[in-house]
C-alpha cells in the first residue's frame, strides 16, 4: 500500500493542529501556581460541558426545542446511577440499557 506525500502532510498537519491546543495549556499551566478561586472555577468546567451536551441531546431535535420522551425517560435511571455510584461505566451502561428498553417498549406500543 502506497501513501501519497500529500496525504502524509495532511495527516501530519491535522495531528499537530489537534495536539497543540491540548499540550500548550498543559505546559503553561503546569508551570504556574493558580489561585484557589481559579482551581475551583476550573473544577466546574466538566460539569458545564456535560450539562450543555446533555441538554442538547435531551431537549433539541432538528435545531428546535423538542421534548423526546424516550431520551428523557432513559436519562432518569442514568442520572440516578451517576448520583449514587459516581461510576462513569455504570452510568453509560445504565443509559444504554434504559434507552434500549424504552425504545423497545415504544415500538411495542406503536405496533399495538
Amino acid at each position: 500500500m502506497e501513501i501519497r506525500p500529500s496525504f502524509l502532510w495532511m495527516l501530519l498537519g491535522a495531528s499537530i493542529v489537534t495536539l497543540l491546543p491540548r499540550i500548550l495549556p498543559l505546559i503553561v499551566l503546569s508551570r504556574l501556581r493558580l489561585p484557589d478561586w481559579g482551581l475551583r472555577w476550573l473544577g466546574h468546567i466538566p460539569i458545564a460541558v456535560m450539562s450543555a451536551l446533555l441538554a442538547q441531546e435531551l431537549l433539541v431535535s432538528k435545531g428546535a426545542f423538542s421534548l423526546q420522551p424516550v431520551a428523557l425517560l432513559s436519562a432518569v435511571p442514568a442520572f440516578a446511577v451517576a448520583y449514587f455510584t459516581r461510576s462513569l461505566l455504570g452510568t453509560v451502561v445504565t443509559g444504554i440499557a434504559a434507552t434500549m428498553l424504552f425504545r423497545y417498549l415504544a415500538s411495542l406500543l406503536a405496533l399495538s
